[in-house]
């Protein structure tokens, strides 16, 4: 959650500002670029949602984390050699979040369903409360500094962070994540009042 948060906040709360200070593009104009992005998040999880319960969840949500990772890696590159141009890297933002926002969307769900059924909702309250609390704080606040900096490569640098941390929240799901498709939630974690 913490790798999502940070990933999502800082791309999202600071893509204006990339928009304005990289691209040139002024700041009435900058709605139409987010436009196109905002699509991206809602298509991931409506196309890709029925597979996270028929494919499974621990592969789904690795793998939309993986690709979510290595695609940002790739458009920062792409970004840092000036590649891109205001519209193709509005376009990567929202392929790239188009798988992000299906990882997310069943992550928060499915970090609920390993715990006992009276402790679910504070349990997702909890983690999704640190989760955002570090990734969501930390990521605009480091990005707003890189971009002060006026450096692609600098940016290029917090890509790569972003994209780690995305890999490696594959890398967890994959281990240590619980197949709860298609199974009741009383078999996935027992309750608490549940006697033998």
């Amino acid at each position: 959650m913490a790798a999502q948060a940070f990933f999502y906040n800082a791309i999202f709360f600071t893509y204006a500002l990339v928009l304005t200070t990289f691209y040139g593009i002024q700041s009435e104009h900058v709605g139409w670029y987010i436009l196109p992005f905002a699509a991206g998040n809602v298509l991931g999880p409506v196309l890709l949602g029925r597979l996270f319960d028929t494919a499974g969840r621990r592969p789904m949500i690795a793998s939309t984390y993986l690709i979510s990772g290595l695609l940002l890696a790739l458009t920062g590159w792409l970004f840092a050699n000036g590649s891109l141009s205001a519209r193709e890297q509005t376009f990567a933002w929202s392929i790239i979040f188009f798988f992000a926002s299906a990882a997310a969307s069943s992550a928060y769900l499915t970090v609920s369903e390993t715990f006992p059924l009276e402790i679910r909702a504070l349990a997702i309250a909890v983690f999704y409360a640190i989760g955002t609390a570090v990734g969501g704080v930390i990521g605009p606040i480091l990005f707003g500094a890189l971009i002060d900096t006026g450096s692609r490569a600098s940016l290029f640098g917090g890509y790569l962070l972003g994209a780690v941390l995305m890999v490696l929240a594959a890398g967890v799901m994959w281990r240590w994540g619980i197949a709860a498709e298609r199974k009741p939630l009383e078999e996935v974690a027992r309750p608490l009042a549940f006697m033998d």
